[in-house]
C-alpha cells in the first residue's frame, strides 16, 4: 500500500469538473489579475470565517509582513514570537528592520505565555502567536499580556484554518490574521496565495492601498507599497474548495482521533495534546516519538510517506546564528526538532490506510 503524506491528486479528482470549468472560464476571458473572481473569494471568506474584511494577497509570508508594517514595526523595535514555526514568521520580523525575540512552547506546541513577560522590554512592539498544527495558541493569556503591556498582536494563522479556542476562531483576537493558502494547507491553492483577516476598517484599507502599489486606484499612489496580489486563477481555485473546507476540517478531526485511539498505548510515543475547549483543525498530525529517524525509515519502506515539521527550531537555525542561542535556552521546541514526526493526514485518507499506518507504527516499536 502507498500512502502520501497528503494526497492533492485526490482532492483533485472529486472538484475536477468544476476546477477545469473554473480555470478554462478564467483564461477563456483572460481574467488574471484582480476582478470578480479575487473580489468573490474576499467576500466569501469573510462571511464564512465570521469577520468584516478579508484583504487577498499573495502568500501568507507578505500578510505577516504587511501587518506589521501597517502597525509601524520598523527599526529598532522587537516583536515576541514563538521559537517553533516555519521562518517566514520571524523572517517577516527582520524584513521590517525589527528583532525577533524568541519564547519556548508549551505542552500543545504553541508559545508559552508564562515565558512571554520575561521578554518584553520598552522596545517590544508586538506579539505574534502562530496556532501551529492547528492548535490555538492560548489567546485568552496572550490577550491579557499583551494589553497591560499596550502591545499589538498578529496571529499567525497559516496552519489554523477554522481552528477555535472558546467558540473564536484564529485570526480574531488580535489585531488582524495571517493565513496562507499554499497547496497542501488545508484550504490551499494551485500555487502561492494568502490574505489577512481584520475587523478593522482603516487598518484593511491601509493593507488594501499599500498591497497594491500604495494605491487604492490606479496611478493614484498616496504611498510607496509592495506589490503582493491574489491573482484570479488562484482565486478561482479557493472559490472552488471553498465550500467545502468545514466538511474537510471536520474529516481531517475525525482522521485525528482515530490516530489518537489507535495509537495509545504506546510507551514511545507521544500523542499530540488538544487544548481545553477548542477546535484543532489539524493540519498537521505530530507525534513525538522515541527512534524517529528508524520509524521513519521504516514507513517509508512501508510505502507510508511521514514529515518532519520542523528539523530545526528556529532560533537554532544558522540564521539565527547571531543570536548564539543554545539547545537549552528552548527545551520544548529542542524536543520538537528531536522527536517529531507528522503522519498522512488530508480528508481522503481511507480507514484502511489509517489503520495500515497505525498497525505498522505498532510493528515498529512492539514487534
Amino acid at each position: 500500500m502507498k500512502i502520501p503524506y497528503v494526497d492533492l491528486k485526490a482532492q483533485y479528482a472529486q472538484l475536477k469538473p468544476q476546477m477545469d470549468a473554473k480555470i478554462n472560464e478564467l483564461i477563456t476571458n483572460t481574467a488574471f489579475i484582480g476582478g470578480e473572481e479575487v473580489a468573490n473569494f474576499s467576500r466569501d471568506f469573510a462571511k464564512l470565517y465570521g469577520v468584516k474584511h478579508c484583504l487577498p494577497l499573495a502568500n501568507g509570508t507578505d500578510a505577516l509582513f504587511i501587518a506589521m508594517k501597517m502597525l509601524g514595526i520598523g527599526v529598532g523595535d522587537e516583536v515576541i514570537t514563538t521559537s517553533s514555526s516555519w521562518i517566514s514568521t520571524s523572517e517577516t520580523i527582520t524584513l521590517t528592520g525589527a528583532t525577533p525575540i524568541f519564547v519556548d512552547i508549551d505542552e500543545y506546541h504553541t508559545i508559552n505565555p508564562e515565558l512571554i513577560e520575561a521578554k518584553i522590554t520598552a522596545r517590544t512592539k508586538a506579539i505574534i502567536p502562530v496556532h501551529l498544527y492547528g492548535q490555538m495558541a492560548d489567546m485568552n493569556e496572550i490577550m491579557k499580556i499583551a494589553q497591560k503591556h499596550n502591545l499589538k498582536v498578529i496571529e499567525d494563522c497559516a496552519q489554523s484554518h477554522f481552528s477555535e479556542l472558546d467558540s473564536k476562531r484564529a485570526g480574531l483576537w488580535g489585531e488582524c490574521g495571517t493565513f496562507s493558502f499554499y497547496p497542501g494547507k488545508n484550504l490551499g491553492a494551485y500555487g502561492d496565495a494568502g490574505c489577512l483577516i481584520t475587523s478593522d476598517d482603516e487598518f484593511a484599507l491601509n493593507v488594501k492601498r499599500f498591497s497594491n502599489h500604495g494605491a487604492l486606484k490606479k496611478h493614484e499612489h498616496d504611498v510607496e507599497g509592495m506589490n503582493s496580489r491574489l491573482d484570479s486563477i488562484q482565486a478561482g481555485v479557493l472559490n472552488v474548495k471553498l465550500p467545502y473546507i468545514l466538511d474537510w476540517t471536520q474529516k481531517r478531526i475525525e482522521v485525528a482521533q482515530k490516530y489518537l485511539n489507535g495509537l495509545k498505548g504506546i510507551d514511545q510515543i507521544e500523542l499530540p495534546g488538544i487544548r481545553p475547549n477548542s477546535v484543532h483543525s489539524f493540519h498537521v498530525f505530530g507525534i513525538l516519538c522515541e527512534k524517529r529517524d528508524e520509524l521513519r525509515e521504516y514507513l517509508n519502506e512501508n510505502g507510508i510517506s511521514c514529515q518532519v515539521h520542523y528539523p530545526y527550531a528556529l532560533p537554532l537555525m544558522p540564521a539565527y546564528k547571531r543570536f548564539g542561542f543554545k539547545t537549552s535556552d528552548f527545551p520544548k521546541s529542542y524536543q520538537l526538532q528531536e522527536k517529531e514526526l507528522s503522519l498522512p493526514i488530508y480528508p481522503e485518507i481511507s480507514e484502511d490506510e489509517i489503520n495500515y499506518v497505525i498497525e505498522h507504527i505498532r510493528m515498529f516499536y512492539e514487534g
